[in-house]
C-alpha cells in the first residue's frame, strides 16, 4: 500500500503519524490478523478500566467509555507511536475529581480544551524533549502520591460503607471512612476481597490472562445469579446507555477559562509525561522509536475531542499499551480495532454492564494503584542523595496532603532548580596560571598576566560565581586572559556579567582578552554588540595569539605608547 506525501509532509517529516509510516512499508492480511487479535484483546481489557477510572474521578462510567472511544481513536490514528493505546488513566483521577467538585463537568471540559491546546502546541514546537528533563524523584513522587489517593477514594466501595458525603481531602476522607466503619457491608467486602484474590491468583499462575477481567466477571456473575444486595453500576448510575458519544458544545466564559488554566496546565503536563513514558516503554519492548512531537500533538487533539464528546482527560496508558504489544500488535490499526471492540460492547452488551458491582471495580483500582505506586522504587530513592530524597518527599507530600496542581507546579519548579544546580556544578571558572612575568626589551621584569578558563555552559546559574572570582583584591594583574574553548553555550545573563567585569576591570587598569571562542559564541557576542565593548583586537582565536597580545599591551603600558 503506497501513500503519497503531501508537500507539507515532505517539508516536515516529523509531523507524519506513525500509522502512515507503518502502512507505507506494506501491510498484509497476516499482519492485519495480528492487529485484529491484539485490538480485540486490549479492547476487552480497556472496558472495565475505562469505567473504573471515570467512576473513581467522580464522573459516570459511560464518560470513561466515551473517552476510550474518542481519544483512543485519535491517539492511535494520529499519534507518533506504533503501539500506543489511549484512554482514561489513574493519573487523572485526583485532578478530575477536584475539578468536578469545584466547577462541575463544564469546568472540566474547559480545562480539557485548554490542556489539549497546550499539548498540541508542545508537540508542534517539539517541547517533548523538555519533559525528559523532569527528574525521576519528581515523577515518582507524583505517581506514588496519586496511587495513595486512588486507594483512599476506593475505601468506601471496597468496604461497602454507607457514606452520604465523602470529603475530597485525603485526611478528611480517611476520618470519614473510619467513622463509617460500623456501616460496612459484608457482602461488598466479600466481593471485593474475592475479586482481589482472583486477580492475584491469575497474575501469579496465568499471567497472560487479563486478571481484572476474570475478577470482575466472577463478581458480576455472582451478583447477577445470586441477586446479592450490593451497589452496582446500574443501581448507582442507572445503567449505561447503549449509544455512541455525541457532540456537546461547552459553555465558555473568560472567568471559567481563567479559573481552569492552572488545572489545564496540570492536565497537560501529566498527559505529556505519561504519554511519552508509555511510548518509551513501548519502544523498550519492541526496539522501535516513537515520534514525541506527533505523539503530543495527537494527545492534544484527543483531549479536545474527548471534552467535546462527553469524555474526561486521556493519555497513553502504559498497561494497555503493554497488553497490546504482548498480544502481537503490528501497527496502530490494533488501537483502532480496540476502539471498535469497545463500541461493539457498548452497543450490544450494555445491559450486562449494569450488574458490575462497584466493590469489584474498587478492587481493580486498588491493584492498579499498587502497580502505579512502584513502592520499591520509592523506598530506593529514600537512600538517594539528600537533594533527590527531599524532592521526592516534598512532591509526594504536596500531592497527597495539599493539591495535585500545586504539586505539579512545584515539581516543575524543582526540576528547573535541580537542573540549574547540577548544570552550575559542572560549570566552573578556574585559574590556570598567575604571575606570568614579562620581560621588556631591556630585559626588565614587568607586571604579571593572569589566565583563567571557563568550563561548561556559561549561563545565569554561574554568572555570580564568575563575578565573584574576578574580584581581585591581591595580585591584581595588568592583563587578564579568559579562555572560552570549553564554553559551547552562553546566555544573556552571562554576557551581562562578562561586560560588567570588563568595564570594572578597565576602571582598575586591567585589560581583558578573550581567547579560543567557538563560532557560536562569537556570533552571540556579535549580535549582542559585546565585541564593541571588549574590543575586536582583544578577542582572539587561540591562546598563543592572546599571549602575544597581552605582552604587547603590557609593553605599551610600560612605555606609555
Amino acid at each position: 500500500m503506497v501513500f503519497k506525501m503531501s508537500f507539507f509532509q515532505s517539508l516536515c517529516p516529523d509531523y507524519l503519524p506513525a500509522i502512515v509510516r507503518v502502512l507505507r512499508r506494506g501491510y498484509s492480511p497476516k499482519l492485519f490478523a495480528h492487529d485484529l487479535w491484539a485490538g480485540v484483546t486490549v479492547g476487552i481489557v480497556a472496558l472495565p478500566l475505562a469505567m473504573a477510572f471515570a467512576i473513581a474521578a467522580g464522573a459516570t462510567p459511560e464518560q470513561g467509555i466515551f473517552t476510550a472511544l474518542v481519544a483512543g481513536f485519535i491517539i492511535s490514528g494520529l499519534g507518533g507511536s506504533r503501539f500506543q493505546i489511549g484512554g482514561p488513566t489513574g493519573a487523572f483521577v485526583v485532578i478530575v475529581g477536584s475539578i468536578i467538585v469545584r466547577h462541575g463537568y463544564e469546568g472540566l471540559v474547559v480545562a480539557m480544551l485548554l490542556a489539549g491546546l497546550l499539548l498540541f502546541l508542545m508537540g508542534l514546537f517539539n517541547f517533548g524533549q523538555f519533559l525528559k528533563f523532569i527528574p525521576y524523584p519528581v515523577i515518582t513522587g507524583f505517581t506514588t502520591g496519586i496511587a495513595l489517593l486512588i486507594v483512599a477514594t476506593q475505601i468506601k466501595d471496597f468496604l461497602g460503607l454507607n457514606l452520604v458525603h465523602e470529603p475530597s481531602a485525603f485526611l478528611d476522607r480517611l476520618v470519614a471512612c473510619f467513622n463509617a466503619l460500623p456501616t460496612f457491608s459484608s457482602t461488598a467486602l466479600t466481593l471485593s476481597v474475592g475479586t482481589l484474590a482472583v486477580m492475584l491468583l491469575i497474575r501469579r499462575f496465568i499471567p497472560r490472562v487479563p486478571a481484572h477481567i476474570v475478577g470482575i466477571s466472577f463478581a458480576t456473575a455472582a451478583v447477577w445469579m445470586l441477586g446479592l444486595p450490593v451497589e452496582t453500576i446500574g443501581s448507582h448510575f442507572g445503567g449505561i446507555p447503549a449509544e455512541l458519544p455525541h457532540f456537546h458544545m461547552p459553555v465558555l466564559s473568560m472567568n471559567l477559562v481563567r479559573a481552569e488554566f492552572s488545572d489545564a496546565l496540570t492536565i497537560a503536563l501529566l498527559a505529556g509525561i505519561e504519554s511519552l513514558l508509555s511510548a518509551v516503554v513501548a519502544d523498550g519492548m519492541t526496539g522501535g522509536r516513537h515520534n514525541s512531537a506527533m505523539e503530543l500533538m495527537a494527545q492534544g487533539l484527543a483531549n479536545i475531542a474527548s471534552g467535546l464528546f462527553g469524555g474526561i482527560p486521556a493519555t497513553g496508558a502504559i498497561a494497555r499499551t503493554a497488553t497490546n504489544i504482548r498480544a502481537g500488535a503490528y501497527s496502530p490499526i490494533s488501537g483502532l480495532i480496540h476502539v471498535a471492540t469497545l463500541a461493539t460492547f457498548l452497543m450490544i452488551c450494555s445491559g450486562l454492564l449494569y450488574h458490575i458491582p462497584l466493590a469489584s471495580l474498587a478492587a481493580v483500582l486498588i491493584v492498579v494503584a499498587w502497580d502505579m505506586s512502584e513502592l520499591h522504587r520509592f523506598k530506593r530513592l529514600l537512600h538517594a542523595p539528600k537533594m533527590d530524597s527531599a524532592v521526592l518527599l516534598l512532591t509526594f507530600g504536596l500531592t497527597v496532603f495539599v493539591d495535585l496542581t500545586v504539586a505539579v507546579q512545584v515539581g516543575v519548579v524543582l526540576s528547573a532548580l535541580l537542573f540549574m544546580k547540577r548544570m552550575s556544578e559542572i560549570s566552573g571558572v578556574c585559574e590556570l596560571s598567575t604571575n606570568i612575568e614579562v620581560l621588556n626589551r631591556k630585559g626588565e621584569r614587568l607586571e604579571n598576566i593572569m589566565v583563567y578558563e571557563i568550563n561548561g555552559p556559561f549561563f545565569f546559574g554561574m554568572a555570580q560565581r564568575f563575578i565573584d572570582t574576578m574580584q581581585f583584591t591581591r595580585n591584581t594583574p595588568r592583563v587578564l586572559i579568559i579562555r572560552l574553548g570549553h564554553v559551547y553555550h552562553i546566555d544573556a545573563t552571562a554576557i551581562e556579567a562578562l561586560e560588567g567585569v570588563v568595564q570594572k576591570a578597565r576602571q582598575s587598569g586591567i585589560m581583558i582578552i578573550l581567547a579560543e571562542l567557538s563560532p557560536g559564541i562569537r556570533d552571540v557576542l556579535r549580535s549582542m554588540d559585546t565585541k564593541r565593548i571588549i574590543g575586536l583586537e582583544n578577542i582572539l582565536p587561540d591562546y598563543q595569539t592572546a599571549m602575544v597580545r597581552a605582552k604587547e599591551i603590557i609593553e605599551k603600558l610600560e612605555t606609555g605608547d
